[in-house]
């Protein structure tokens, strides 16, 4: 990919180890209007190898809706587009509240505010300088708002045929898709084979996030997710999400969980299917830098 343009800024960031490269894409007086974020560049801004390297391209917008103090978009490793990312939505908060003290000591984000995502707009609670509480709204367990083909009514448990075999999984969004399939062992779940195969299939036509879950106690499960758009990451805020509420509803664990991921824990509460979810954990920066590329 050839050079063009003016260096884009953009800042590394991670959440429990789910990477992101998030650009400030609002409009800034004096500044050259920001450059167009297409797949070739996704591609080219996530590659390990060659490029910043991360699971997803987060983008800073203005808000949407009154009060926000911020919007974000979030783009996969392979340029497609994610409706909601949770690990990510806890660094688009502290790199906004980083900036409105930049910005304006005097008139700073306080404790809580808003931000809008491309699946709503959500509460945003500072614990502290790294830790934060992001409001993830109500689990959709309606098989067409997931989507998936084949079921009329929501179930605890749907029977999907593999290769003559029956699996059962849960199946949930959370402003993006979410299958989630408990096992015995987390360590020995066929993440890179199964994953994949489970996102091929005809039942989920937008694919989907596959969450290999186990449960370890009524407060702590471990999970491993294969996402959409990038593989297995180190982390998945929404996937954690999804894996929580499946096995809340279906009774197998309390409403306020501990969720072990591979790039450390989050934690998950839901009081009642007619509230919204939250999801708290951290956020960390990592390097800033601009691309030339």
């Amino acid at each position: 990919m050839s050079g063009s343009g003016a260096p884009l800024r953009f800042t590394k960031m991670h959440g429990a180890g789910n990477d992101f490269v998030v650009l400030d894409l609002r409009p800034h007086a004096g500044r050259p209007p920001p450059r167009a974020l297409d797949t070739a560049l996704c591609r080219a801004l996530a590659d390990r190898h060659t490029g910043i390297g991360c699971d997803q391209i987060l983008t800073i917008e203005p808000p949407r809706t009154l009060g926000a103090a911020a919007a974000y978009g979030i783009r996969n490793a392979d340029g497609s587009a994610a409706g909601q990312c949770g690990n990510g939505a806890r660094c688009v908060a502290a790199w906004v509240l980083r900036d409105s003290v930049e910005v304006d000591p005097e008139r700073c984000l306080v404790d809580r505010f808003r931000l809008d995502s491309p699946a709503g707009t959500h509460d945003v609670d500072v614990l502290d300088l790294h830790h934060y509480r992001i409001g993830m709204g109500r689990p959709d367990f309606a098989p067409a708002r997931i989507p998936l083909r084949g079921f009329d009514a929501a179930r605890e448990v749907y029977p999907l045929a593999f290769g003559g075999e029956i699996v059962e999984l849960g199946a949930v969004s959370m402003g993006n898709p979410h299958a989630v399939i408990e096992v015995a062992d987390v360590d020995a779940a066929p993440v890179a084979t199964f994953g994949p195969a489970v996102q091929a299939h005809e039942a989920f036509p937008d694919s989907v996030n596959v969450g290999f879950a186990q449960v370890l106690a009524r407060d702590r499960i471990r999970l491993r997710v294969y996402e959409r758009g990038v593989g297995e990451t180190l982390a998945c805020g929404s996937g954690a999400c999804a894996a929580a509420a499946v096995l809340m509803r279906r009774g197998r664990i309390d409403r306020d969980v501990a969720v072990e991921l591979p790039g450390g824990t989050l934690r998950v509460t839901w009081p009642d299917d007619e509230t919204g979810l939250a999801m708290s954990g951290p956020a960390a920066f990592v390097f800033e830098g601009e691309w030339r590329g």
